[in-house]
């Protein structure tokens, strides 16, 4: 059986947001200390016996966690457009991460975004 490394690292930001054609309070200006638990799995160890750095993960996400830091996310793409939900939070977290991190040793297989300390949603990609 072939190993699997996952590492884990969380990050957070701070931003708000209103949620369009939402039927409630959630519709009007609110924010969030987000926290984004980023995971990464390799089957492989580089020579100094690491699967990448968790400075590497860290430094990733915390600059797509800048982008979006003390802003209002419908006026940040991709939400002026698509809803600033945490689920498709958590997916832009995913899919940027992914282009940055990517390799033929390293994979990015999920984000869970806390949108509180007791709501959060994990985001992952089904291999084909």
């Amino acid at each position: 059986m072939a190993a699997i490394y996952t590492l884990k690292v969380l990050t957070e930001f701070a931003s708000a947001h209103t949620l369009r054609e939402y039927p409630g309070a959630c519709s009007r200006l609110h924010g969030h200390n987000w926290k984004v638990e980023t995971e990464v799995r390799a089957s492989a160890l580089n020579t100094v016996g690491m699967a990448v750095d968790f400075k590497t993960i860290r430094r990733a996400a915390h600059e797509i966690g800048e982008r979006l830091d003390h802003y209002y996310l419908n006026e940040i793409e991709p939400f002026t457009e698509i809803n600033p939900t945490a689920e498709n939070i958590a997916a832009y977290f995913y899919c940027e991460l992914a282009s940055q991190l990517n390799d033929d040793a390293v994979k990015v297989y999920a984000v869970t975004l806390w949108e509180t300390d007791r709501a959060c949603v994990r985001y992952s990609e089904e291999e084909a």
